[in-house]
């Protein structure tokens, strides 16, 4: 299957990242290749280093981008940036990009069972050679593991009874494809609001599938260490699809760009120094034509920060 992936808020991305010809560019999430893409035409001496935990990511933008000679492709996790910058000798970056949403290609290819909307067995992880998988924790969680995954990953406010109801129905049995899950969250939610906003399994998947990848486990920390690799005047650029990530991201930079933990209103005692410019002091939102066009970017938010 063809790995087709739009990329969300493409040219402010690039327009952000102030891309430097010789520059040595970072994409921490590869998924369809557009952004790599974008970041590749503008290059002339420069390099990329294009990382994904998804095997079939990097398979497809090794195609897409096989024309391209400066790229570097890593099979890896962005958290573990350090690591892989040091194994490839490199000791600083120009910018680096993160897109931290789904791909619709992992969407799309059924069998990875990340999409409500089709019947395929409960899976849901980024990296294939992970054991642990959405089967798990449906089937394994104690109700009150699942009521707390379900409230704080997807901020549902049926949480509870969603937990309680799938509990019940696994007595019966394992519960196996994400069409059993749909079934039994409809269940769980009143028909009154289900009736209203978005598809009632949105937010239970959205929760299962943050824990099965540890999306949010370590967000800050990764995020911290990227800054540090950064060279002066270099940028980040987040793209984050739900409000939990872009809170992860907005604190973080917000601390590296005012880390003095001293009282307000005293002289600062504590030396700490701001280590970046945070540039959008709002998030950049897609335009109503994306919206219209990728339905998908809807709640797309971009921070970008620079590197003092």
């Amino acid at each position: 299957m063809e790995y087709s992936h739009k990329s969300v808020l493409l040219k402010e991305t690039i327009e952000y990242l102030n891309i430097k010809p010789e520059g040595i560019y970072v994409d921490g999430t590869l998924g369809g290749g557009g952004h790599s893409e974008e970041i590749l035409k503008r290059l002339t001496k420069g390099k990329l280093i294009a990382i994904d935990r998804d095997l079939d990511a990097i398979k497809a933008g090794k195609e897409r981008l096989k024309n391209y000679k400066n790229v570097k492709y890593i099979n890896n996790n962005f958290k573990n940036i350090k690591e892989i910058l040091k194994s490839l000798g490199v000791d600083k970056v120009d910018g680096i990009i993160l897109d931290l949403g789904v791909s619709s290609f992992q969407l799309e290819e059924v069998e990875r069972g990340f999409s409500y909307m089709k019947d395929a067995p409960l899976d849901m992880r980024m990296d294939k050679n992970s054991t642990f998988s959405a089967y798990d924790v449906v089937n394994k969680y104690s109700q009150q593991e699942l009521e707390k995954v379900i409230r704080e990953y997807g901020e549902e406010k049926w949480a509870s009874r969603i937990a309680k109801f799938i509990v019940k129905e696994r007595e019966k049995g394992e519960i196996k494809t994400t069409f059993q899950l749909v079934e039994i969250i409809k269940n769980a939610i009143p028909a009154s609001a289900r009736r209203k906003g978005p598809h009632p399994a949105k937010r239970t998947f959205q929760a299962i599938r943050i824990e099965v990848n540890e999306e949010l486990k370590g967000l800050g920390k990764a995020i911290e260490d990227m800054v540090e690799v950064l060279r002066g005047k270099g940028r980040i650029a987040i793209i984050t699809f739900h409000s939990l990530e872009d809170r992860i991201v907005k604190n973080t930079f917000k601390k590296l760009e005012n880390p003095c933990t001293c009282p307000p209103n005293m002289p600062c005692i504590c030396g700490k120094k701001p280590v970046v410019k945070i540039i959008t002091k709002k998030p950049v939102v897609p335009s109503k034509e994306e919206i219209e066009t990728n339905s998908r970017s809807r709640s797309a938010k971009l921070r970008v920060a620079e590197k003092l």
